[in-house]
């Protein structure tokens, strides 16, 4: 799924919504494309880490894609990189996730 420029609350609904919308599975991991994705506030780290708990529940693989430096920066000073796979490009993800 890929996410708009910028993850403020009113854009962090619709990723939300396209969150619960996608299937999880052990047999159906999720990758999640922020490609582009400009800013990220509290309210956009939330989805993700619902996210991240949603996909823990049923055994599914969940990776983010496409941070940028800034943002990947931030993602770990916050302790996002102990939750989260990142992948460059969907590409690694699918590999990284299909060896």
């Amino acid at each position: 799924m890929g996410v708009p420029l910028q993850l403020p609350a009113g854009t962090a609904r619709e990723l939300t919504q396209a969150i619960v919308e996608t299937p999880f599975g052990s047999d159906a991991p999720v990758v999640i494309d922020l490609t582009g994705l400009t800013y990220c506030d509290s309210t956009g780290i939330t989805v993700l880490v619902a996210a991240y708990n949603r996909a823990r529940q049923v055994d599914a693989q969940l990776v983010l894609v496409g941070l940028n430096a800034d943002l990947t920066r931030v993602f770990r000073i916050v302790g996002l990189d102990q939750l989260f796979s990142f992948q460059p490009t969907v590409e690694h993800a699918i590999s990284a996730l299909h060896p």
